[in-house]
């Protein structure tokens, strides 16, 4: 089965990040921490955002970027408003990375001057800076879950009180 991995580099607002350890939780993404974080792992706002979904999440922390890609390797995208290509142009492979910078900065400039061919932004109007980093990343995760047809993924729902009735 193919591996969604999601790369948080120095994130800064704790409940972006429980947001996003959520968002990883509920589709099997793993999420992997680039330090330094503008919080404590244990920050009761991340552990509220993240809610009862901590023990579904495959989590792993790294010192900074160099530690993190000597332990990793496989096909990397950097999202970023200063990317030439739109996310959803790319056919992305199984085992892929998707990195998202600090909320304030986003991705450091050397490592998307090193890899344009692998940066891509998310289409908005001109006068808005960036998306919410949540938001963003749960873009991405649905993008490349959506090509991969969803892969051990529950798509069907059903309501709680009530049965449907089919014609």
């Amino acid at each position: 089965m193919p591996t969604l991995n999601i790369v948080l580099v120095e994130p800064q607002i704790p409940q972006n990040t429980g947001n996003i350890a959520r968002t990883c939780a509920a589709t099997g993404a793993r999420l992997h921490l680039v330090e330094p974080m503008g919080f404590k792992i244990d920050d009761a706002k991340l552990k509220r955002a993240g809610l009862d979904y901590w023990h579904l999440l495959d989590i792993n922390y790294y010192t900074d970027l160099d530690n993190f890609f000597s332990n990793n390797k496989g096909v990397f995208y950097f999202f970023s408003t200063k990317a030439g290509q739109t996310y959803s142009d790319i056919i992305y492979p199984e085992d892929v990375f998707l990195f998202f910078g600090k909320e304030t900065a986003g991705l450091p400039e050397d490592l998307l001057k090193s890899n344009p061919d692998k940066c891509v932004r998310i289409p908005m109007i001109d006068d808005a800076r960036s998306l919410n980093l949540s938001n963003a990343v749960a873009v991405g995760v649905y993008e490349v879950l959506r090509q991969w047809n969803f892969p051990s993924l529950n798509q069907k729902g059903a309501l709680a009180n009530y049965k449907l009735q089919t014609r």
